[in-house]
């Protein structure tokens, strides 16, 4: 009976993941679409290479939300191969630039060391010292959620590929930096990075977005910070937004502020104050757009923040907190920007 058992399971793995390569192909066949759309290859030029660079960083992203974290855990039983495996991530940026002679030797260390300093912190100076990583807040956790988050905010990597058009790249490359270390090397517990869909998620994703419009729409308005106008986009234009939105603002968002410091703040303050905690520093991290500082959508991001936030930890998953961003996103873009 558990050989039967076994035997199931490990086929109904295979046929998983089988299923995530198929996905991965079409999304990636959409997102060349959204190029050609946009035409991302006229204005960047060398199409082929960009676009293989952008699936090799995509590829962790999404083979992470389908378990692909436990495979390289039980692979890497080496520490020292397991801290060095994230600085294969500098291979997608000497595809890109290469044939087009824009290397840049700074960013080439940038993009090897990062990733492997990050993964050597969490391996070999462990929260909790020499006991099981504990899920709490550490100082561990606050220099890598700086050496990831801040080159976001700040936009300090776009020099590695410098094109209009090209800013999710750093940010893929950071993002599977930080689900390698957090999810391979740390094996945080809790984080919800997970793609396979349930109704649930859907459920309560719309449920906070149906909380949290009339809120923002009523204050919006009130602080002039939106402006209604009507008209339904063209079906290419929303396709877009919706892929472009959801992969690389909503997730990526979601992780850092949910699954990764919202999950290890419940531990230091407990779910009311981890929650509230989060949706200030996820509004404030919106102080520059623009500059000067932006106090109206600091506050509304805030208590968008509290919406997202309450998605996540109705069951731990970051598709719940992501529909909600991903629709709220959207729908500002079409009809309040």
């Amino acid at each position: 009976m558990a050989d039967t058992s076994a035997l199931v399971l490990s086929s109904t793995r295979t046929r998983g993941r089988f299923v995530a390569a198929g996905i991965y192909g079409l999304i990636l066949t959409a997102f060349w679409f959204v190029a050609e759309h946009f035409s991302l290859g006229t204005r960047i030029g060398h199409m082929p290479s960009t676009f293989t660079a952008f699936a090799l960083l995509f590829a962790p992203y999404w083979f992470f939300g389908f378990g692909a974290a436990d495979v390289l855990y039980g692979t890497l039983t080496s520490r020292a191969i397991r801290v060095l495996v994230p600085g294969l991530l500098v291979v997608p940026y000497l595809i890109y630039c290469l044939p087009r002679a824009e290397l840049r030797w700074m960013f080439a260390v940038v993009f090897f060391a990062m990733p492997v300093g990050i993964s050597a912190l969490l391996e070999f100076c462990p929260p909790g010292g020499s006991r099981p990583a504990s899920a709490k807040l550490c100082w561990q956790d606050v220099v890598v959620f700086a050496a990831v988050g801040l080159p976001v905010e700040f936009n300090w990597l776009h020099g590695g590929f410098p094109h209009d058009g090209l800013n999710s790249l750093p940010k893929l490359l950071l993002v599977d930096s930080a689900l390698y270390a957090y999810l391979v090397v740390r094996r945080l517990e809790g984080i919800g990075y997970d793609f396979r869909p349930r109704v649930r998620d859907l459920v309560i994703g719309l449920r906070e977005l149906v909380f949290f419009a009339p809120i923002v729409i009523a204050l919006g308005l009130a602080l002039h910070f939106i402006t209604p106008h009507g008209g339904l986009p063209a079906r290419a234009a929303a396709s877009s937004a919706l892929l472009i939105t959801f992969f690389f603002v909503a997730i990526p968002e979601e992780l850092f502020f949910r699954g990764l410091l919202q999950n290890l703040l419940e531990g230091r303050i407990g779910r009311r104050g981890s929650l509230w905690l989060t949706a200030v520093i996820f509004g404030l991290s919106h102080f520059n757009k623009p500059l000067p500082f932006n106090w109206r959508y600091v506050l509304l991001a805030t208590i968008a923040g509290i919406f997202y936030g309450r998605a996540w930890r109705d069951r731990r998953h970051l598709l719940a907190s992501t529909i909600t961003h991903t629709l709220v996103d959207v729908l500002w873009t079409v009809w309040f920007r």
